[in-house]
């Protein structure tokens, strides 16, 4: 059977213009090159794990739009289960994104449905599986998510994306946490990431997994600590959804039973093929480009 991981979070579309250089405030950038895509991090998180192999179910809301109907046709295309997707009374979320010449964007989103999420549909198989989460859907709500995989003895990942503080009765249900070191910091109000790091493991039952780009990722789980370098990317053109890609490989080795460093590692190597393409979910790479890569073989695209 596929590994099973269910995710509880945002869809979206994307609206990305990709430019010579990012704007100023108060700066207008001619001559950019628009695209329209499927995007939000939950659901873009899905999308990755589907394509590493697992069986993914996502829970969402959408609107009742155009945008709504893109989001859901995309996400069953690439095989995820959309029927916990419920169509609401508000207009499906939207992210505003600009790409410079590196790769390196900004991000505006207006939620829109996704402030309607709830947990209702979550239901939970027998055999244990990974849950994700991620902070683009009301906070109670994740909280009820992973509390429920906790008692379901399931695995749960929660992305602290967009950075928040992370509460208490999240941090007690012990998931494996994503920040990357400004959601860190903003996670634990301390401007410096090692300190921080150390504090909020000083609250938290689980591990962190704290990703730093180009440069790899830090795991803190109990006293330990250990860097797992990152994976050279064949191009670096759109950083968009690369944390996401992560998110999705690392639940579905975590779910077909792999150890931590095994699945950090797989996480790695999905990182650095998404952002050779521009879009968030354009790079994502199948199991079989995925298995290529880490081999040394860079997949034909």
């Amino acid at each position: 059977m596929p590994a099973r991981v269910i995710v509880v979070g945002s869809i979206n579309v994307d609206l990305v213009v990709a430019a010579d250089r990012l704007p100023q405030p108060g700066e207008t950038v001619l001559g950019g090159r628009f695209t329209q895509s499927a995007g939000g991090k939950g659901a873009n998180a899905a999308v990755a794990a589907a394509r590493a192999g697992a069986s993914v179910t996502m829970i969402g809301a959408v609107g009742d739009d155009a945008h709504g109907r893109f989001a859901i046709e995309a996400l069953i295309a690439e095989g995820v289960d959309t029927a916990g997707v419920r169509t609401v009374a508000a207009q499906t979320g939207v992210a505003l994104i600009a790409v410079g010449p590196r790769g390196e964007n900004q991000i505006t989103v207006a939620p829109g449905a996704n402030a309607l999420v709830t947990s209702d549909a979550l239901r939970f198989d027998a055999e244990p599986g990974v849950l994700i989460a991620n902070f683009e859907i009301p906070l109670p709500v994740v909280v009820a998510a992973v509390e429920a995989a906790h008692a379901a003895e399931w695995t749960a990942i929660v992305d602290p994306a967009p950075a928040h503080a992370i509460p208490a009765a999240l941090l007690a249900a012990g998931p494996i946490l994503l920040p990357n070191e400004h959601e860190l910091t903003v996670a634990i109000g301390n401007d410096d990431a090692s300190t921080a790091l150390d504090e909020l493991m000083a609250r938290h039952v689980g591990r962190i997994i704290v990703t730093q780009g180009a440069a790899g990722v830090l795991l803190a789980e109990g006293d330990r600590r250990e860097r797992f370098p990152g994976y050279p990317a064949p191009a670096v053109l759109d950083s968009t959804g690369a944390g996401d890609a992560f998110c999705g490989v690392l639940a579905t080795w975590l779910a077909e039973g792999a150890t931590i460093d095994e699945a950090i590692d797989a996480a790695n190597a999905a990182a650095a093929l998404s952002v050779a393409q521009v879009g968030a979910r354009a790079g994502m790479p199948s199991r079989t480009e995925l298995d290529a890569f880490r081999k040394g073989e860079l997949p034909a695209r």
